[in-house]
């Protein structure tokens, strides 16, 4: 075992153990309240129509997706039936109020457990190191990106007043944004920076990361992704611009697509396939709910496999694979990524083929329904020879198979030293921890690894 992965004893706070014995009260008075009101046995018969409740709307939900016409407007209805249903059911046994001061309760639990469990910015934040003097920024700026940020924050302005040297893609021709990076390199540049979207900060990432020169990311974007993930400001780009002068570097992860750079992820499979669609700038809704019941329903598309280390998941019906894990155990934390430095792609994969699938995705299944694993390597295939891939937003094809890697801190990305979008990492509900906070005295813990 390499000393990255060990236990060690820790005196934690004693405010910890007091949110975590908050924790553990109010899950206790959660169960005993319903029982003590109603009795086990009516509290068994509600947790029944709850759950057959939930697999009639995931149920109906796949119908609704899958089918066209008449059967899509009934699934529809039968979507929204159980919410009423279950309403009036409790308030016919008087257990409405039973349920919401429940219900409230486990909403505290779980919060004090988090809060008990919540790791310190020191364990979660990517560590920040030094950032030497740059001498000669070259930027990269698209006028045409995130409805025209570039212009409204004055950003060539503001970023040549700092003493960069700024190259606009603005004419009709195309230009090679990787070469021209590189061209500047030759020239002497000592940092490589975008203000524009996530696919060209990764094809410039990539040359910085090639160079070992540091890269800014301006968040000049629509999404700003990976901006978001490394905590920067997205209201007002030109922020961004402090790293020149008061920054720090962190270094994080740069993924790989047969070749090409990601620095946030790649997606294969329904979504791949529906923005490849000519109609589907126009009509983002209307075109997906037109083509989802022949990708869903095995009668268009292709039949992918994805190879996740050891284990294969076949013919799921949209695989994501990510630079670094994303946060999926707290809503508020779906959709971003509180680290890009664990050396790791996060990979997800969604199986919905028939009803059964469907009712898989309530919980986390193993070759069905939703798989969630991390992984240095992921392997997708299929029975064509080329496949439809979002990379970063952009829609590409590529031939199969299409081999995912990571390079691990391949990229010192220069940020400014105030972050407002930094977050702590949330922490997974680990009850045995918790449990073991609920006692005086030292506690083993994991670290690293």
């Amino acid at each position: 075992m390499t000393e990255d992965a060990r236990t060690v004893v820790v005196e934690e706070p004693v405010s910890r153990r007091w949110w975590a014995r908050t924790a553990l009260a109010a899950v206790i008075v959660a169960i005993i309240l319903p029982i003590a009101v109603s009795g086990l046995r009516a509290l068994l018969t509600l947790l029944l129509v709850c759950v057959i409740c939930a697999v009639v709307i995931v149920v109906a939900a796949y119908w609704f997706l899958v089918s066209r016409g008449a059967v899509r407007a009934l699934a529809a209805v039968v979507v929204v039936l159980p919410i009423p249903f279950v309403a009036i059911y409790l308030i016919r046994e008087g257990q409405l109020w039973v349920v919401i001061v429940s219900a409230a309760l486990v909403v505290v639990a779980i919060a004090c457990a988090r809060r008990a469990l919540r790791p310190t910015p020191a364990q979660s934040l990517m560590p920040e190191h030094p950032a030497p003097p740059v001498l000669h920024p070259f930027l990269v700026m698209n006028p045409r990106s995130g409805g025209g940020k570039v212009v409204r924050f004055d950003l060539q302005r503001r970023a040549e007043a700092l003493g960069a040297e700024v190259a606009l893609l603005s004419g009709p021709e195309h230009l090679d944004v990787t070469e021209l990076a590189r061209d500047a390199v030759r020239r002497g540049a000592d940092l490589l920076g975008v203000a524009g979207g996530d696919g060209t900060q990764a094809l410039v990432a990539a040359v910085a990361a090639e160079y070992h020169v540091p890269f800014l990311v301006i968040s000049a974007g629509t999404r700003n992704h990976f901006a978001l993930d490394l905590g920067l400001d997205r209201k007002d780009p030109a922020r961004c611009l402090d790293a020149l002068h008061d920054g720090v570097e962190v270094y994080v992860d740069l993924g790989w697509i047969n070749g090409r750079p990601f620095v946030n992820n790649a997606s294969f499979g329904v979504y791949a396939e529906v923005v490849q669609s000519p109609q589907y700038r126009d009509d983002k809704t209307r075109t997906v709910l037109r083509m989802l019941p022949d990708l869903l329903g095995g009668g268009a598309g292709t039949r992918l496999s994805a190879r996740v280390g050891d284990d294969t998941v076949t013919g799921p019906q949209a695989i994501l694979v990510s630079n670094g894990p994303y946060a999926t155990n707290d809503v508020a934390g779906l959709g971003r990524r509180t680290r890009i430095d664990s050396g790791l792609l996060g990979v997800v994969t969604v199986s919905v083929a028939d009803t059964a699938q469907a009712v898989g995705l309530l919980r986390r299944g193993h070759g069905r329904g939703l798989v969630q694993r991390t992984t240095t390597e992921v392997v997708v295939d299929a029975d064509v020879a080329e496949i439809p891939v979002g990379i970063d937003g952009e829609s590409v094809r590529l031939p199969t198979p299409v081999r995912c890697t990571i390079t691990p801190a391949a990229l010192r990305v220069r940020v400014p030293r105030e972050r407002p979008e930094i977050r702590v990492a949330p922490p997974q509900l680990d009850w045995i921890r918790l449990w073991n906070l609920l006692r005086p005295g030292p506690v083993g813990r994991r670290v690293g690894g």
